[in-house]
């Protein structure tokens, strides 16, 4: 395997402390995606019987009408932690670590939304279940159902086909050896091509390269380089350069959002939360928030992604439960956040820990065996 830094680098390194912020960073983000569908977005019949969530919450309505923006802070610490956790690994490891990381969790969120939407139809939203049969569970369980053009199951799983882009992208540098030019190059390579797809207007290249996300993804990935590799004038223009490419398609993704909330949404406001998650990342990379060393982000990162994949269908079906019996507004949202905080904690506790490491084991030998033949002289038979 080729060398796992390059550009003058030294292939060791020390150690580097855990960055535990990030932990945090990443269950924040996923708040305040939880507030965004609970009180702002209004495409939810059902929920708030007779009302949209402006009428019953109109302060907080308009303060989580830009929690959305996590999934922004998502993608850049994603392409941070995805090239930190590969580096210096085989292709299999990577693979491995893919699989063991987002499956068991995913599974069991799509089943868990399944039976809710399927059993509690009373309090579900208006249309939740319609054409939920078993074709459309089963594609959404291999996490591909988007380019098979089958409805998520959950609407909030669109954004694990754009992770899974960006792994099927990264892929094509960790086969050929993770190295600090190839990266760069990666970097420079895709936001180039994300660049291009606009005007292309090939469905194909936009597909890949997602315009939209591709900087921050981009941006994760030169911190990561930061971090590992010390600044430098080269990783901040390419985070600089990242910065103003997401600025520059905000209004092509607000309107998206203002479809759904039926409202005005500032330009301005957008642009700092986006520099604000930038900038969170950023001093992570740069140590600034090594002090921040509390074990509890641990299980703060652990439970994030439990929690975002059930909070919407499942927390909209117990907020509207909630409030059938007699509890007032906030009282259901109390609820719900609880309720899904420790359903997040007992799929973590009781099904992601022990199928990571059952999955992990299977693939492993999978991917030994997989070494070992393919390293095989091939034969004929005379």
């Amino acid at each position: 395997m080729p060398s796992a830094t390059g550009g003058g680098h030294s292939a060791t390194r020390p150690r580097r402390p855990r960055l535990y912020a990030l932990d945090g960073m990443r269950l924040i983000a996923a708040l305040t995606v939880v507030s965004f569908h609970w009180t702002a977005y209004v495409g939810i019949p059902g929920v708030w019987p007779g009302k949209t969530p402006r009428e019953v919450l109109p302060t907080l309505n308009h303060i989580a009408s830009y929690g959305w923006l996590g999934v922004e802070l998502f993608f850049v610490i994603s392409g941070f932690v995805i090239c930190m956790s590969c580096w210096g690994k085989r292709p299999g490891d990577f693979f491995v670590s893919r699989v063991i990381r987002l499956y068991p969790a995913y599974w069991t969120g799509v089943a868990l939304t399944t039976v809710v939407l399927l059993t509690a139809t009373e309090y579900a939203r208006s249309g939740a279940a319609d054409g939920l049969d078993a074709s459309r569970v089963l594609a959404n369980l291999t996490m591909l159902q988007e380019p098979f053009g089958v409805h998520h199951v959950d609407g909030v799983y669109w954004t694990l086909w754009a992770e899974m882009k960006f792994y099927l992208l990264f892929s094509v540098v960790v086969v050929r050896g993770l190295t600090y030019r190839r990266v760069v190059a990666f970097c420079g390579i895709w936001a180039v091509a994300g660049a291009l797809s606009v005007p292309a207007q090939i469905p194909l290249l936009t597909t890949l390269a997602m315009p939209d996300q591709a900087p921050f993804f981009i941006a994760g990935i030169a911190m990561f380089l930061m971090y590992r590799f010390g600044p430098n004038l080269l990783l901040w223009g390419i985070v600089g350069f990242s910065w103003m490419l997401a600025l520059s398609r905000i209004n092509s993704i607000k309107v998206l959002y203002e479809s759904v909330l039926g409202y005005h949404l500032s330009w301005n406001v957008i642009a700092g939360v986006m520099t604000l998650a930038f900038a969170l990342v950023l001093a992570a990379a740069l140590g600034w928030f090594n002090w921040a060393s509390w074990k509890w982000l641990t299980i703060a990162g652990a439970l994030t992604y439990p929690v975002y994949l059930i909070h919407q269908e499942v927390g909209w079906t117990i907020i509207h439960f909630a409030q059938t019996k007699g509890l007032g507004v906030r009282g259901a949202l109390a609820v719900a956040l609880v309720i899904v905080l420790a359903t997040a904690w007992l799929i973590h506790r009781l099904v992601e820990r022990p199928l990571s490491g059952a999955l992990k084991k299977g693939l492993d030998r999978s991917m030994l065996t997989l070494r070992q033949v393919s390293d095989e002289p091939g034969r004929t038979r005379s």
